[in-house]
């Protein structure tokens, strides 16, 4: 019986405090006038800074389709992409809609990048773990994820993968295994 009654005292006061707020709420918006912003909201440049701008482009990242083949998808990043910022956007994995619609990732959620820079057309990521813990098919897909989204950020030459600065052995879609793996090499697995 005094659990009951502790239970029930613990829900009315939830309720109560929930009715409570500080700010009232008001049924129709305001409008800030632009002369009185003094956090410089509506300037054309970032507040506190020396008129530094942020433009964004649309860069495609390479996901697994609902065949089990790579397609790219959109995402948004600051211009000029950089290849450690949209890997990051590949490592999000699709969205809630694109999951809907039978896309998902090889790369597993838990990935964590190190860095990844792109020097003479060369791609080279730094992971905390290895892409070999994964199934073969799954390697082959992550592996072709990176590759063909690194591609087009300018990694075109190939990318090299790196666990702790050691070069990693890929599996190829042939079989072979190799350090420096390129884009032609993973075209058989686009839709």
């Amino acid at each position: 019986m005094k659990r009951v009654r502790a239970m029930a005292l613990i829900v009315l006061g939830a309720l109560v405090l929930a009715g409570c707020t500080f700010v009232s709420p008001d049924a129709s918006p305001v409008r800030i006038p632009v002369l009185k912003d003094p956090y410089g909201l509506f300037n054309q440049t970032i507040p506190g800074t020396n008129n530094a701008r942020v433009r964004f482009i649309t860069q495609p990242v390479y996901i697994v389709d609902a065949t089990g083949h790579l397609a790219p998808l959109s995402r948004i990043v600051p211009s000029p992409p950089a290849l450690a910022t949209v890997i990051e956007q590949l490592l999000l994995g699709p969205t809630a809609i694109e999951t809907s619609a039978g896309y998902t990732s090889a790369l597993p959620t838990n990935m964590v990048l190190v860095s990844a820079t792109v020097r003479g057309q060369v791609g080279y990521f730094n992971f905390a773990t290895p892409l070999s813990t994964l199934t073969k098919a799954q390697q082959l897909l992550a592996v072709g994820q990176l590759v063909l989204t690194a591609y087009d950020v300018g990694a075109t030459t190939g990318i090299i993968i790196k666990v702790a600065g050691v070069p990693q052995r890929l599996l190829l879609p042939d079989g072979a295994h190799a350090t420096l793996v390129s884009q032609k090499n993973f075209e058989s697995l686009l839709n």
